[in-house]
Parts: C-alpha cells; structure tokens; sequence
C-alpha cells in the first residue's frame, strides 16, 4: 500500500550469504528451500532487498510473495519491470532448484519477460508462481507468473538454466 508519511526511508539489513550458499553443499533442493522458507537459512539478500519471500515450493514448483511498495516504482508510479523480473528469476530458479540433488547448483542463463499488466499503486501483494518444464543433466527451463490475489495476470517469463555440478577429480 501507499506510504502517506512525507519521511520516506528504507533500511535493508542481510546475514552472510554465504551461509546459505555453503549449506547447498549439505542438502538436496527440497530439503534446502525448506531450510530458507523456515528461516532456518538467511534469506538471500536480494529478497531483503526487494522485500519478497519464498512462500511455498514442491517438487519442480515455487511460490514467491512481493508486497506493492514505492520503493519499487519505476518514475510513471508503478512496480519497476527489473523488480517483476527479478522476482520471477528468483522463483524459476527454486523451481529449477526444487529438482536437484545434494550438492549440485544452478544458474539463470538466459529468460524471456513478458509484461501484460501494470503494477500500480494499491495492487497490494503479488504472487509468482514457477514450475520447472525440464530438469536435465546440463541444463533446466522454467516458466514463471506474477499474479495478484484475485488472479489477474501482470507478467509471464521463461527461463533456461545452466546445472553446476561439482567437477571430479
């Protein structure tokens, strides 16, 4: 929701990213997203900064929640595009991550947005939801939607990710 205060300020405070990054090497991907959705993990310090969170997960799907925020307006007075994206790579990513065994990784290689809706002021919280088309030895893509809570449409991407895998000795 809008701010009506005249004094507007934001303060973003994160722990040690490397903490959940370490942890990766010790958990497979659901048992890791569990570990971040409890709080068990820190947060990832671009969620903090943004101000979204990891709602729910499965196998080979994610659920991300962002609250409407001016911080996030672009100058014509809505959600910033680079935002809606980066929430989306965020949940195809854990989408993609939900599939992996212990130890291995993944990063976003390349994606594709589409916008169809603006995110103006009083949308409220937004939702992305991804699901993982494909979970391959290399490489995994995904898909992603950002809804708001009565279901409309406002953004849709794809994505490709690279799998990392530990290099044997």
């Amino acid at each position: 929701m809008p701010q009506e205060e005249t004094d507007r300020q934001r303060t973003v405070t994160w722990e040690d990213p490397a903490i959940t990054v370490k942890a990766m090497g010790d958990h497979g991907g659901l048992e890791w997203l569990g570990l971040l959705k409890d709080g068990s993990l820190p947060r990832p310090p671009i969620g903090a900064l943004l101000g979204y969170r990891l709602k729910d997960f499965g196998p080979g799907w994610a659920l991300f929640e962002m609250d409407d925020g001016q911080w996030l307006y672009n100058p014509i007075g809505m959600i910033h595009g680079g935002a809606l994206a980066t929430l989306m790579d965020s949940a195809m990513g854990c989408a993609v991550h939900s599939t992996l065994p212990k130890g291995v990784g993944y990063s976003t290689i390349e994606f594709k947005v589409n916008f169809v809706h603006p995110v103006k002021s009083g949308v409220g919280r937004v939702f992305a939801e991804a699901k993982a088309i494909h979970a391959g030895k290399s490489i995994a893509t995904a898909e992603a939607t950002v809804k708001d809570g009565q279901g409309r449409l406002y953004a849709h991407a794809v994505c490709t990710c690279m799998i990392l895998r530990a290099k044997k000795a």
